[in-house]
């Protein structure tokens, strides 16, 4: 299958979509110095948990590309977890995008799947999506 190219017609840089659970990241990377910023912050302010970083950082590190490209990330929805994971998605993503020859790469490590797990919606007549009513014999 080959990884479909996204490209920014004004500036060429290369573009990536990621998504968890409820969270979307749309990811833009272009050669650069190795600067991170989401929503206009510093990785190190939006994602103060390491785990969150992480999972960000070796994105980059299993391609080597720690320093060479400038990442900026809009990301909205869901919980700060789930936007790292889309986060990290959509890196993979624009990285696909720039250089062809990291699909493998980035497939072999787990950085293009789709986590697809989500919540479970709640059902009529139950408390949530699985829990029913307590029930009272007296």
């Amino acid at each position: 299958m080959v990884a479909v190219q996204k490209k920014d017609k004004i500036n060429g840089d290369s573009l990536g979509t990621g998504r968890r659970k409820s969270s979307v990241a749309r990811v833009r990377v272009r050669a650069g110095s190795g600067n991170i910023k989401i929503n206009n912050k510093p990785m190190a302010d939006y994602f103060v948990n390491d785990q969150h970083q992480n999972a960000i950082t070796q994105t980059l590190a299993a391609v080597e590309h720690s320093d060479k490209v400038d990442v900026l990330v809009r990301v909205n929805g869901g919980g700060i977890t789930g936007q790292a994971g889309a986060v990290r998605m959509g890196l993979a993503r624009a990285l696909v995008s720039l250089d062809e020859s990291l699909h493998d790469v980035l497939r072999e490590g787990g950085f293009l799947t789709r986590d697809s797990r989500m919540k479970e919606r709640k059902k009529p007549g139950l408390r949530g999506a699985r829990r029913g009513r307590q029930f009272s014999k007296r």
